[in-house]
């Protein structure tokens, strides 16, 4: 059967209850399930469950070993991508990108211990919720049989925190640029107002920033009153030019503001939609070489405004189904993988609109934000 990545084959019961008798009479075994503090797993070379260990179980809210025996451990731990493969766990799209599957993998196939970052959805009391995993897998032998000790440890609370920290000061230094950028141009041009301008509302930028991380620390968010305001298109094009004009991830780079755009404006807050709009920008620029280009585009649909920002480089396949997930990415370092989920929570949960994304190779990438659009002032396009 062909796969996105593993093998889709699982042993026949028969096999299943022959390995789980022989892992289960194995002193070694005995005394790791019995000694680990953290979360182990027994795994054959199908890539099934064998035995868990009690920390395992309690997990996974279930008080039973049987009845996760035979299951692999996306299923185990219910994945939201365990069932979209033609095998189950390990064989879908987003299984080539999965920590776990890829350490399980690489150990089977080169028979030495592989460690990896795992981050998960998965659905515990009808709910989506996203989980961290450090993930080391062993092969041992015995009986002449190969088998895997598959080792988690949850990481999810302290990948959170030093997302958040990672994000908060990213964010803040983002402004902070545009802030230091533009007091030097005051200085040479001796004080221009529009300068001023600039300053003072990237300030309050600053002041909100702050605000806005304390819902970011809190997936529930309601710490975060919004203040929502009649917001024009104008507007939003003017700040984005303010942010990225001395921006340095801007640099040697061009960037197109699609005109003429629609007059259009939305009741929104000002400063989420514009954290939203800016950490879509700076991934574009992030994503593009010297002397590439990025856009930005607003457009009306009925009774809404889409605000979208392109580059050249498609997302791999690989990927496409974990965009939004909290703690993935496929950058380096602790901390990572909370920028595009950030863009969802403030642009979906927290403003009410969509987010949303389009990659091809021929196409290349768009990310969107789309919000119900108010009555223009103006109905005629504008070229701000």
């Amino acid at each position: 059967m062909d796969t996105y990545f593993a093998p889709a084959e699982r042993c026949s019961d028969e096999e299943l209850r022959e390995q789980v008798e022989i892992v289960s009479r194995n002193p070694v075994i005995d005394g790791l399930l019995k000694f680990t503090s953290g979360l182990l797993a027994i795994l054959d070379e199908h890539r099934q469950i064998l035995a868990v260990n009690a920390s395992l179980l309690e997990m996974l809210g279930i008080e039973d070993t049987s009845a996760v025996l035979g299951l692999r451990p996306g299923e185990a731990i219910y994945c939201v991508h365990a069932d979209e493969g033609p095998g189950g766990c390990g064989t879908a799209i987003a299984c080539s990108s999965c920590g776990a599957a890829i350490a399980i993998v690489t150990t089977l196939a080169n028979d030495t211990p592989t460690e990896r970052t795992c981050a998960a959805t998965v659905k515990r009391e009808g709910q989506e919720i996203d989980v961290c995993f450090q993930v080391r897998c062993v092969p041992i032998k015995f009986d002449g049989r190969r088998f895997l000790l598959l080792f988690l440890q949850d990481i999810t609370s302290q990948q959170k925190w030093v997302s958040l920290e990672r994000v908060f000061f990213h964010d803040i230094m983002n402004i902070l640029n545009g802030v230091i950028g533009t007091t030097e141009l005051m200085t040479l041009d001796g004080c221009d107002q529009d300068l001023v301008e600039i300053l003072g509302e990237l300030a309050v930028q600053l002041k909100n920033e702050i605000a806005i991380q304390r819902v970011l620390s809190d997936t529930k968010h309601q710490g975060y009153e919004l203040a929502r305001q009649r917001v024009t298109t104008g507007q939003v094009v003017k700040g984005i030019r303010n942010v990225f004009a001395n921006h340095p991830v801007a640099e040697s780079k061009s960037f197109t503001i699609i005109v003429p755009f629609p007059d259009l404006s939305v009741n929104t807050d000002y400063s989420l939609l514009l954290k939203v709009l800016v950490n879509m920008l700076t991934n574009a620029f992030e994503a593009t070489d010297t002397n590439g280009e990025v856009r930005f585009r607003i457009d009306r649909g009925e009774k809404t405004v889409s605000f979208s920002v392109w580059n050249k480089l498609p997302i791999p396949e690989n990927v496409r189904p974990r965009i939004f997930q909290r703690h993935f990415t496929t950058k380096t370092g602790a901390g990572r993988g909370i920028g595009t989920f950030s863009m969802k929570l403030c642009g979906e949960d927290l403003l009410g609109g969509k987010v949303s994304f389009t990659t091809s190779e021929d196409e290349g990438t768009t990310f969107s934000l789309t919000l119900p659009s108010t009555e223009p002032e103006d109905s005629m396009p504008s070229e701000q």
